[in-house]
């Protein structure tokens, strides 16, 4: 519990005539100081402030270093100090600075230093430091952190022989050599810094959420499902208090993902009439990739958009498993067609994509095309990639398996996210987005969004090493189409996979007058 050293706290009064000295100044300074602090050590708790600035999150650097790299952040120590990291920082790791297996943990302290320096040749007796530097200073030790003094950033448990530090696989359990930040103390927030249409989309997932899972518990007596109804519950409570943000919301979600689990493997044990529906295996994949995104930890407001509409897809596909029970919607009419045979044929073309062509008896019409490697097409798309972690161009001459050869150039980018418009849309259509990709680098699987609205992800399942052309495709369903333009993001999140893209077309079926 912090503690008041205190106890009188004084201000400097000035009056006409207060001959003021030095010390006077510096006890002014000293008040306001120390009232901060005071502050900081009673409202809020020591601990990192979670996404000011880059968090000061840690992560291992890569090629295998013995090193790790910190964000920039803010944190608060026991003793109310305010401790900023401007800038990241990469700390190298010496093994033999250390008696070994040994845990070792990173931490951050607060230092003050006098800079500044001034003296007056006139009178050398005036003379002292304008400045105290607050500033901060990361290492290691060996010795668990004092919460009064020092912030932990990381811990890693250290073997003998090791050669690299490596991110945890499994963030919740890490192992010998990667980077364990469970222990990370969090600093205090009072109030809630998500914006009013976040709030707003979560509130209202919860309240269909409320729906379904009332009547698998009230109707269909599935237990597990009161779990997840009072989570919902809770979690609407808690926002109303004001009390949900980015410092706590995924920790939160997590416990009804949890208990979303045990729903699934109550209904697989003991309701066949449900297990055995499509509609309620694709519900159980979106609770998989929501689980398995978790381990990634890099928790942001992108990551919370995702969560949100990973949650949404479940709404979707439980609500038409029990459509009968629950409020009937109103659908959407809109022009679609069958797409599983056009797809697999435009998969393997090697002819030219021409302004319109006829596929297994479906007339398309060529809507766009967008060059990678052009500056001008990239410009007129908005095609750009972001956040990669590797990103480099590529220029192949490869086969189609009907052994066609085909030079074509184009990028490669893994992590990240690719985002291009698609130009001349007919709203209310169907959109067939392609891509000639090196089909040896496949076996991937994409988030996709299309105007900011959460569709189904792309999957590229198999690769071929030898005939290594082929044209990926990606229809965006016509119930998504509503304006001229389709904004496309394309976010990979198969670990260590590259996506490479190279030209790209954008086709609509024509109806047959």
């Amino acid at each position: 519990m912090a503690e008041i050293t205190e106890r009188n706290y004084r201000r400097l009064n000035f009056f006409r005539g207060f001959r003021t000295t030095e010390k006077d100044w510096n006890d002014g300074e000293r008040y306001h100081v120390e009232k901060r602090r005071l502050h900081n050590r009673m409202m809020h708790g020591p601990g990192v402030v979670p996404h000011a600035l880059g968090g000061m999150r840690v992560t291992a650097r890569s090629q295998g270093q013995l090193a790790v790299e910190i964000q920039a952040g803010y944190a608060v120590d026991g003793q109310g100090n305010d401790i900023f990291l401007w800038e990241p920082e990469i700390k190298q790791f010496n093994p033999n600075d250390f008696k070994l297996p040994a845990t070792v943990y990173l931490v951050a302290r607060y230092i003050e230093e006098f800079t500044d320096f001034i003296s007056y040749k006139e009178n050398l007796d005036f003379k002292g430091h304008r400045k105290i530097a607050e500033s901060v200073k990361v290492e290691w030790s060996v010795t668990e952190p004092d919460l009064h003094t020092e912030v932990e950033l990381a811990r890693i448990n250290v073997a003998k022989d090791i050669k690299r530090i490596l991110d945890p696989k499994d963030p919740f359990n890490p192992q010998p050599n990667e980077i364990d930040l469970r222990f990370v103390p969090v600093a205090g927030i009072v109030g809630s810094f998500l914006n009013p249409q976040m709030l707003w989309e979560i509130m209202e997932m919860i309240r269909r959420s409320k729906q379904v899972y009332a009547l698998m518990f009230h109707q269909m007596r599935i237990l597990p499902a009161a779990d997840v109804l009072h989570g919902f519950i809770t979690l609407e409570m808690l926002i109303h208090a004001q009390l949900v943000d980015l410092r706590n919301i995924f920790n939160l979600y997590l416990i009804i993902l949890n208990h979303q689990w045990s729903v699934i493997l109550e209904i697989e044990a003991n309701v066949p009439q449900i297990s055995s529906q499509r509609d309620f295996a694709n519900f159980k994949k979106q609770v998989e990739i929501s689980l398995q995104r978790y381990q990634e930890r890099h928790f942001s407001l992108d990551f919370l958009s995702g969560l949100m509409s990973y949650q949404g897809e479940c709404q979707k596909f439980m609500e038409t498993i029990f459509q009968k029970q629950l409020k009937p919607q109103k659908k959407l009419e809109v022009k679609t067609t069958d797409t599983s045979a056009v797809v697999e044929n435009i998969k393997v073309r090697s002819a030219p994509f021409e302004e319109r062509m006829n596929i297994e008896g479906q007339d398309m019409v060529l809507i766009d095309t967008i060059d990678p490697i052009d500056p001008d097409s990239e410009k007129g798309h908005q095609w750009r990639i972001t956040g990669e972690r590797d990103k480099y161009r590529t220029r192949q001459k490869l086969k189609y398996p009907d052994g066609a050869t085909v030079e074509d150039a184009g990028v490669a980018f893994e992590g990240g996210q690719l985002e291009f418009e698609v130009k001349n849309v007919e709203p209310g259509k169907d959109v067939y987005v392609v891509w000639r990709m090196d089909y040896v680098h496949g076996d991937w699987e994409a988030e996709v969004e299309a105007n900011d609205k959460r569709l189904a992800n792309c999957i590229c399942a198999g690769s071929d090493r030898k005939a290594r052309w082929r044209n990926w495709v990606y229809v965006v369903l016509a119930e998504y189409v509503r304006e001229v333009t389709l904004r496309v993001k394309i976010k990979p999140v198969t670990a260590d996979r590259d996506i490479n893209v190279f030209k790209m077309w954008a086709y609509q079926p024509v109806k047959r007058g």
